[in-house]
């Protein structure tokens, strides 16, 4: 009986802990944006109280169930963002081409119109989301990768966003924008958490097999390719980098999201042979 009392003794040091250091990031901000006078990162603050907001509906008049309601603002989130990342790479697209808008000094040293807005709301995001994972204790151990997942991102967001007009200390905005392509598979991740929140399992229906379709191809080409691509652009521009410690930071980062994205594909692979079992299971069992 002891082991339920351990878990809650870790999930509650925990909590301490991720709770303290988002408060440091919250005061963090605002000092930047009152005694720094750095007004536009006001929109980290609107995306906050846009995904709350979005909470309050959602737990009104859906459900009431934490995860539900963790899961459905996720969903959301990565919609919006990544329409903000398309829109942002089309328009980038159109305005200087594909060959400058990839060379390293727009990469590294320039900003993309809308990039920085985009990124705030984004970090808002993962601000408020850290949060309602703490109230509901939306995780467990002593160090939940989901928290640990937040704050990483959290601390790479608001470097580069404060670096934008301060000290060279981690790669810029348009790197961060496009590891955000990444979203596009995370729809769909999150659209097969709230079907089957919602009882819809039935493997052989259109919609759960057009859903999983879309969820292969959008792992293997916004999140796998994506990340990789990125990971060979910092290795083949290492020597533009120059000394510092941007570039060790960037591929240690980038070696985590490889490492994180292959564990992220055995599950989903799991995840379908496990639905695909259980429905030849059922047509046995009839």
């Amino acid at each position: 009986m002891a082991r339920p009392s351990n878990n809650r003794n870790d999930t509650t040091k925990a909590g301490a802990f991720f709770l303290a250091t988002l408060v440091l990031w919250f005061v963090s901000v605002w000092f930047e944006i009152l005694f720094n006078n750095r007004r536009e990162l006001l929109s980290i603050v609107a995306g906050i109280f846009f995904y709350q907001t979005a909470n309050w509906v959602i737990r009104f008049f859906f459900s009431r169930d934490p995860l539900f309601v963790s899961t459905s603002v996720s969903l959301l989130h990565s919609t919006i963002t990544s329409a903000s990342v398309i829109f942002v790479l089309l328009n980038q697209y159109v305005e200087i081409g594909p060959n400058t808008m990839f060379e390293h000094s727009e990469l590294f040293g320039g900003t993309w119109l809308w990039a920085y807005p985009a990124l705030c709301f984004s970090c808002g995001y993962f601000a408020y989301d850290h949060l309602d994972m703490l109230r509901y204790q939306l995780y467990n151990g002593l160090i939940p990768a989901i928290l640990v997942h937040h704050l990483i991102l959290l601390v790479s967001f608001t470097l580069a966003l404060y670096r934008n007009v301060t000290i060279n200390y981690f790669v810029t905005i348009n790197y961060l924008i496009l590891t955000l392509v990444c979203e596009l598979h995370s729809i769909f991740v999150h659209v097969r958490k709230v079907r089957r929140m919602a009882g819809v399992r039935d493997a052989k229906s259109k919609i759960v097999m057009s859903e999983w379709v879309l969820n292969w191809i959008t792992f293997l080409f916004a999140r796998l390719l994506v990340h990789v691509l990125i990971t060979i652009k910092l290795i083949v521009d290492a020597p533009k980098f120059g000394k510092g410690v941007v570039l060790p930071l960037a591929l240690v980062g980038m070696f985590g999201m490889n490492l994180l994205n292959a564990f992220l594909g055995i599950d989903l692979f799991n995840a379908f042979a496990r639905e695909r079992s259980f429905q030849q299971n059922n047509q046995h069992s009839e």
